[in-house]
């Protein structure tokens, strides 16, 4: 993907868990140092389908909220073939994650 593709499903994936997300005070803890800080992101990178399928599992089963991002199939990418692009998960803590996303990569 390019650049600007990347970012983009990455904001999909970011905002969809988000707002996915049903714990009130996991979304006041997340903002409570608004706007000073608007939280932590990380992006970070997988060899194959299965990385990210597990992490959403992991994630789920944690109790933390996700949202799977499938490119709708544009022509300009993958083929005009529907494809998973990014996993939102969270809001969560450092801690939370570590065990999720331990064998990743940053982007």
């Amino acid at each position: 993907m390019t650049p600007g593709k990347t970012a983009a499903q990455a904001g999909h994936a970011f905002l969809g868990a988000f707002l996915l997300c049903a714990e009130k005070p996991r979304l006041a803890h997340y903002h409570k140092d608004l706007p000073q800080s608007p939280g932590t992101k990380v992006c970070l990178r997988v060899r194959n389908l299965d990385q990210p399928l597990s992490a959403e599992h992991a994630a789920r089963s944690a109790g933390l909220s996700t949202f799977r991002v499938v490119d709708s199939g544009c022509k300009n990418f993958f083929g005009g073939q529907p494809v998973i692009t990014a996993l939102g998960i969270g809001p969560a803590t450092k801690a939370e994650l570590q065990h999720i996303t331990k064998k990743l990569k940053l982007l």
